[in-house]
């Protein structure tokens, strides 16, 4: 019943013309149908700082960052760094945001096909609803949902991601603002403020990753003097899509 909450067993069956049948199991999920996010920036000037790949060893050290400048962030966590854990549930007791990345973050995994996806995106949401008692509603496709590496596995995939999450309660959030601090290995402090802090939109969307620490009091402060204040993404923050070209 599409029209009630709740999980449904839905069985298939499939003979061919030898009268082999096939036999398949699979959960439907009917959730509610809820629009997050808009696509309008508001009046107020914001800053929503994101943060992928976590958590990791420098997770704490961006906790503590954050609240030395009153600051809300969000992180789209992994399921690759799983003794760091501990911090998905402290990032969260401060009153942080959080969103599912990837568990595996393994391309060629998870954009082999739409159920490998999802497979994915589940893994990753009872990960963090077994830390934080749900499962978050924000995601962040790896390589955003411009990518277009997704195609040297399956062509056309991230269209069908795309309203496929919405349709199934969820939101994306890509970025109008970079650090560029996973562009290489070696990319120095001051590049990481530079790219960080080149963005006038009046509401900004910052993609950083767990590396990004010694650069963040920097960003942090140069938005601050500008009159913009941070948030964590909610219900209703600003969100922003791109092009998708796969």
């Amino acid at each position: 019943n599409v029209d009630k909450l709740g999980r449904y067993k839905v069985i298939y069956t499939a003979k061919d013309r030898s009268g082999n049948k096939v036999v398949k199991e699979r959960i439907i999920k009917v959730v509610e149908k809820k629009n997050i996010g808009t696509l309008q920036q508001s009046n107020e000037k914001i800053v929503y700082l994101t943060f992928d790949d976590g958590p990791s060893e420098n997770t704490q050290k961006i906790l503590d960052i954050l609240d030395r400048y009153n600051v809300k962030a969000t992180f789209f966590v992994t399921g690759e760094n799983q003794k760091y854990n501990y911090l998905i549930q402290e990032a969260h007791k401060r009153g942080h945001t959080i969103g599912l990345h990837t568990y595996c973050h393994d391309y060629k995994t998870i954009y082999t096909s739409v159920d490998a996806y999802f497979d994915d995106l589940n893994k990753i949401g009872n990960m963090v609803k077994d830390l934080i008692g749900f499962v978050p509603r924000y995601i962040r496709f790896p390589g955003g949902s411009s990518n277009k590496v997704s195609k040297n596995y399956c062509t056309g995939l991230m269209s069908i991601l795309t309203k496929e999450v919405i349709k199934q309660g969820y939101q994306y959030y890509d970025w109008n603002g970079d650090t560029n601090d996973a562009s290489s290995n070696n990319v120095s402090v001051h590049e990481i403020i530079s790219s960080a802090t080149n963005e006038n939109h009046q509401n900004i969307v910052i993609l950083a990753h767990d590396t990004t620490v010694e650069a963040l009091p920097s960003i942090i402060s140069f938005y601050q003097k500008k009159g913009y204040s941070f948030q964590a993404i909610n219900d209703e923050s600003f969100y922003v899509h791109h092009h998708v070209q796969n």
